[in-house]
């Protein structure tokens, strides 16, 4: 079998994951959808845009043509944005390598059809063996070496073994989870919570209300798991409020960070030109949405974030219709979940 892995994308978490790969002395492909993009990346070895100040490893080759992609590899991950995989997908179809695994590392929920991205690798790639990645990985982070955990997530219990030993290493923690549901939707609503958690910082509302953000945030996430057939368990663990207290509180944060702009006055075009990436709880909470409709489940937070983000509503008026909610019995609710199977 051959042993190189192929990296789809070339954002800030592509690239760490590709030059982790590549650290190991193992073959790498890293493509980009822009050519000009694969050109620069060639020239100079480096992300400089994204991952400033890391070099790449010379393993760690650019696909400057698509027939690249065709060779044989082992597996290849995608990390494109949630609202581009789709299309990705239909113009790589017929180019990756057919005998690849492939592993998802985007973390959204498509509007329009509210499908997890599994789901919709496997519309558009179907019979490939297919697996997620999710946790508190702040990329900036993992490429400097600092520790960290994930989960690997498949219902090929086998490939998520294969592939937690291979991302896994002495800072880099990998557990196995065959909860894909929860894996995905954890990784895909925390980014709408953190959206609301940096109303909170750009507000100034200090950090009794930002815990409670983050506390009733991860409820909706739980609810809305556990209708559509995830293991609330999942939602107690790495993927879930790991990845949640990651991305609420950290500076690195883009959708944290998106929201504080928004908090300041700047509307979501505004916000998005001064991000240096995509902030994909923006094109998450209409997909988040419309899969509670379906399920028949609440998402106060992603409802009034979805206002802010689309309709304009003003932060403060956001949180105004939070704290004006009927009062509701805490311990109910957190039974129910944990109750749930």
């Amino acid at each position: 079998m051959t042993d190189q892995v192929g990296v789809i994308g070339a954002g800030a978490w592509g690239t760490t994951l590709a030059v982790k790969l590549a650290a190991s002395e193992r073959p790498v492909t890293i493509w980009a959808h822009r050519a000009a993009e694969n050109d620069e990346l060639a020239a100079s070895r480096r992300n400089a845009r994204y991952l400033p100040g890391v070099s790449f490893p010379p393993n760690l080759r650019v696909a400057t043509e698509r027939a690249y992609l065709g060779e044989p590899h082992r597996l290849f991950v995608l990390a494109v944005p949630s609202a581009h995989l789709r299309t990705v997908l239909r113009e790589l179809d017929g180019a990756l390598y057919p005998g690849a695994a492939l592993l998802s590392v985007v973390k959204g929920i498509e509007e329009g059809t509210h499908l997890r991205m599994s789901q919709v690798i496997e519309e558009e790639l179907p019979g490939r063996r297919v697996a997620v990645l999710s946790g508190p990985n702040l990329a900036r982070e993992i490429a400097a070496g600092k520790p960290a955990g994930t989960v690997m997530a498949s219902t090929d219990a086998a490939l998520a073994t294969e592939l937690a030993a291979l991302f896994a290493s002495d800072r880099f923690r990998v557990y196995t989870n065959p909860d894909v549901i929860g894996v995905e939707l954890c990784g895909a609503l925390k980014n709408v919570v953190a959206l609301a958690a940096g109303f909170v910082d750009g507000l100034h509302l200090g950090d009794s209300a930002k815990a409670g953000i983050i506390t009733r945030g991860l409820a909706e996430m739980t609810r809305l798991g556990a209708a559509a057939g995830a293991r609330p368990a999942t939602f107690s663990g790495l993927a879930g409020v790991g990845d949640l207290i990651a991305t609420c509180m950290s500076p690195l944060s883009r959708n944290r960070h998106a929201g504080e702009l928004m908090a300041s006055g700047m509307t979501w075009e505004e916000a998005a030109a001064n991000l240096n990436g995509v902030a994909e709880g923006v094109f998450t909470v209409r997909g988040a949405l419309a899969l509670a409709a379906l399920h028949g489940v609440e998402l106060p937070i992603a409802e009034q974030v979805d206002a802010v983000v689309h309709a304009g509503r003003p932060p403060l008026d956001a949180v105004a219709a939070l704290m004006a909610r009927a009062p509701r019995d805490e311990l109910d609710e957190l039974d129910g979940l944990s109750s749930s199977s």
